[in-house]
């Protein structure tokens, strides 16, 4: 995957780091080119000052090839703005936005854009978001053989029944999120767009489960 992250301070080279040990390419925009000595002399990612909702900037970046976007600068305006033209203009669906007013990270998850509220969350969560594969799970056993992972889901899902998903992955869906607050699903529950599910898995389902959610229903 390639990730381009919008913000070199703390959260923002620590996911960059964190990205690149996992193998990933990363590019980091910045305002600040000094910025970028937090990165630390191993990053072999690439370094692109500027602004980060600037489309010159995000095409050096390689915008137009990224797997996913993360914009975790100090401003709450800019992140939200780069969020969206990242979105709306290049395309790029698997965005997270910091934001530090938890009132408006609320808000910006009703429009569809994933945020992370700085006061609860950290450079792990935003990991969780932008590589939903399982490798980091929410909860894991202490025997290590059961694992909560949260899963993306294809938008071809949106008006199915959550016990629907269910029988496709085999795997149980114990809660999800709705516009930021926790749901328990019933018999009657539909997933809706911007829904993020959670699903309690065993470590060899964790593939399938991810598959089978990750792409289109199979029609029968």
């Amino acid at each position: 995957m390639h990730i381009v992250i919008m913000g070199c301070g703390r959260v923002g080279s620590s996911l960059a780091r964190a990205l690149e040990r996992r193998g990933h390419s990363v590019a980091v925009i910045d305002l600040v080119q000094d910025s970028f000595r937090r990165l630390g002399p191993e990053f072999q990612g690439k370094t692109v000052k500027g602004v980060g909702f600037d489309r010159q900037v995000l095409i050096r970046a390689g915008i137009e090839r990224a797997d996913g976007f993360a914009a975790v600068s100090s401003g709450d305006n800019s992140n939200i703005l780069a969020a969206r033209v990242v979105r709306e203009t290049f395309g790029v669906s698997n965005v997270v936005a910091r934001i530090y007013d938890q009132g408006r990270a609320e808000v910006y998850e009703r429009l569809g854009i994933p945020s992370v509220a700085t006061v609860r969350w950290a450079a792990d969560q935003v990991l969780r978001r932008l590589l939903p594969s399982g490798s980091e799970p929410q909860w894991r056993d202490p025997s290590g053989t059961v694992r909560l992972i949260e899963v993306h889901v294809d938008s071809a899902w949106v008006g199915t029944k959550v016990t629907a998903m269910e029988a496709a992955t085999r795997a149980r869906i114990p809660f999800l999120m709705r516009f930021g607050t926790g749901l328990v699903p019933d018999g009657d529950t539909v997933f809706q767009d911007g829904d993020l599910i959670y699903a309690a898995v065993t470590n060899d389902q964790v593939s399938d489960v991810e598959d089978a959610l990750g792409s289109a229903p199979v029609k029968h």
